[in-house]
């Protein structure tokens, strides 16, 4: 290669004309993984913002506080729980967004400068696996919208007593009818790739603001008919009893806590995948900021009155909002309010799951995979994830699903935290990532064993604890130590993640581009 392999322009790299020509034959290049250019960088604060309300007012969001609320934790402390856990994965998601805009390079190419150029296949598949399991959910989140809609003309489709089990699990026929037809709809939209995401995005952010609305009034309207006023549902205490069948309380909240940091747990790992077409860091610092905190504070608010409503009317709190559905007669309301919801929830289903899983498999064989056969491979490896199952219940949603995925990935995003700050001093050499065994990131044969051992030592004991030494609240022993790990799981993970990779890595040089030979390879713009 020529002297310069990528240019800078205020604060922003791309690779050289001469560069791109000569990665083109590489078999670690594509167009897809190809870093952005700095003519490609558009998206402002406006657009990162409206990205982020887009992906977080969304169903799932809701049931984050409902989900606590039916293990008998009290409105606001649930509310708080949601607050504080979306503030301190803003952190990890923030710090992994710089890469991406700085060097416009996608996560699967970000995971070749810390895990190797074929390590780089755990993270990247980590990722792509978790988030057809959050595919799944969405869409049978927007299933159930679909089935409410389906019910309004077949009545069959609001019979709750419809359902089949399915590998020993309960499933409403409805809506897995509306799941299949769901699916094949996000599928349609991924596979038109970005300019597409931000088409439904514009027309679903405003109708779920709506759906949003309807629900609050139809939670405050329930509360008043069973006797409760409007501040008496948010005063609503903790239930002592429901609280110690789950481990108590201090195991439950931290469990929630641990539950929603991992909610957002993925996109703390492939945020590279947007904000490599960010304008500027302030644009997607800002963008991030703006957008993600408030909205989700929004949906805790609201799950949370809905939950305690309808446990005060009902007796249990409900934990999925599209069964309130099956509650209202007006036909004309349930239309309007489900194609809301099917509308909100493609814009976070695409954006937020399945681009980076079709990136992630596309990374598996860049010539020979596109990103729409990524796309395909994600939706059918969702329909085979069961969403009725990880979607089932409060308690599934939180401790076998958003805690067990959160263990195993915080220390991936620790990794690649410590990695780009403390070990690379946020020096990259852009060609080199392309490059395979020709590469500075190729390590010992296209691994970097030091994040694979640090990767494993950080989850595999919170992960007994929230698997193989579950608590079982009828045996009447007390949580033990490492399901107390396994209750802070992401924080936990997180750090041994970051410590181990830190002291593995502290002698290594191969890879590190010194200050000297990053301005050798670039040339500078004004």
């Amino acid at each position: 290669m020529s002297q310069f392999t990528q240019v800078e322009c205020n604060g922003l790299y791309e690779l050289t004309d001469a560069a791109r020509a000569e990665l083109v034959s590489s078999k670690y290049y594509n167009v897809d993984l190809a870093p952005t250019s700095v003519s490609q960088r558009t998206w402002t604060t406006y657009n990162i913002t409206a990205l982020w309300i887009g992906m977080a007012i969304c169903i799932p969001s809701l049931s984050l506080a409902s989900a606590l609320i039916g293990m008998g934790i009290s409105p606001w402390l649930a509310v708080l729980n949601v607050a504080l856990g979306n503030l301190i994965v803003l952190i990890p998601i923030q710090l992994n967004s710089h890469a991406g805009t700085k060097y416009g390079i996608p996560f699967p190419v970000f995971s070749r400068l810390t895990f190797g150029g074929i390590g780089a296949h755990i993270p990247a598949l980590l990722r792509a696996f978790v988030a057809c399991g959050w595919t799944a959910v969405q869409a049978w989140v927007g299933g159930g919208a679909v089935a409410a809609i389906l019910g309004c003309f077949i009545a069959s489709f609001k019979d709750q007593s419809w359902v089949i089990n399915i590998f020993g699990n309960p499933c409403h026929v409805g809506q897995l009818i509306g799941f299949l037809i769901f699916m094949i709809f996000i599928g349609w939209v991924a596979y038109k790739g970005s300019e597409g995401i931000k088409i439904v995005q514009n027309i679903g952010g405003p109708l779920l603001i709506i759906v949003m609305l309807g629900l609050f009034i139809w939670s405050v309207i329930t509360a008043n008919q069973a006797g409760f006023s409007f501040g008496e549902v948010m005063s609503q205490g903790n239930d002592p009893a429901l609280i110690e069948e789950f481990g108590g309380f201090w195991y439950v909240y931290l469990a929630g806590l641990t539950g929603n940091i991992a909610f957002w747990a993925t996109i703390a790992l492939n945020i590279p995948d947007f904000s490599r077409y960010a304008k500027s860091q302030k644009d997607q610092f800002r963008g991030q900021l703006y957008g993600m905190p408030v909205p989700m504070f929004l949906c805790a608010y609201i799950g949370a009155f809905f939950a305690m409503a309808t446990k005060l009317s009902m007796g249990t709190a409900m934990f999925d909002p599209t069964n309130v559905f099956y509650y209202v007669e007006n036909k004309f309301v349930v239309i309007i309010c489900a194609v809301g919801v099917a509308a909100a929830t493609i814009t976070t289903c695409v954006a937020a799951n399945v681009v980076a899983p079709a990136n992630g498999f596309s990374n598996l064989a860049p010539t020979k995979i596109t990103y729409r056969m990524g796309v395909i491979a994600t939706c059918i490896i969702a329909v085979l994830a069961q969403p009725w199952w990880i979607y089932g219940s409060g308690a599934a949603y939180v401790f076998t699903w958003l805690n067990n995925y959160g263990t195993i990935l915080a220390p991936v995003a620790a990794i690649f935290i410590a990695d780009y700050y403390f070990i690379k001093q946020k020096r990259i050499d852009v060609a080199g990532l392309y490059m395979g065994e020709n590469g500075r990131y190729w390590y010992k044969g296209g691994w970097n064993v030091a994040a694979i051992i640090a990767w494993i030592a950080a989850f595999i004991i919170p992960l007994l604890g929230n698997t193989v030494l579950l608590y079982n609240p009828k045996s009447g022993v007390d949580p033990s130590f490492v399901q107390w790990l396994a209750a802070n799981g992401y924080i936990v993970s997180f750090i041994i993640g970051f410590v181990v990779y830190v002291a593995l890595m502290k002698n290594d040089r191969n890879s590190i581009v010194t200050e000297e030979e990053h301005e050798a390879m670039t040339e500078k713009l004004a």
